[in-house]
């Protein structure tokens, strides 16, 4: 299984499934993280964590511990 996580820099992904329970999985589908939406890996902070993506026009920053609940294509 291929999550956000493993996805490379300046990457395009699309998301495949969500995973995780309840209010984690509630608080990234509000970021508008959905099944079918691309993800641009824009790049990761110098300590590697968080991430910085785009997606539906803007920015946003995301933890690796998320990313990892994000299974992509």
């Amino acid at each position: 299984m291929k999550t956000l996580r493993d996805v490379k820099v300046g990457d395009t992904a699309k998301v495949k499934k969500l995973h995780g329970e309840g209010a984690v999985k509630r608080r990234i589908m509000d970021m508008g993280i959905t099944k079918g939406v691309e993800i641009f890996v824009r790049k990761v902070a110098p300590l590697g964590d968080p991430l910085e993506l785009n997606l539906r026009g803007y920015e946003l920053s995301l933890r690796k511990a998320d990313a990892e609940m994000i299974e992509v294509e």
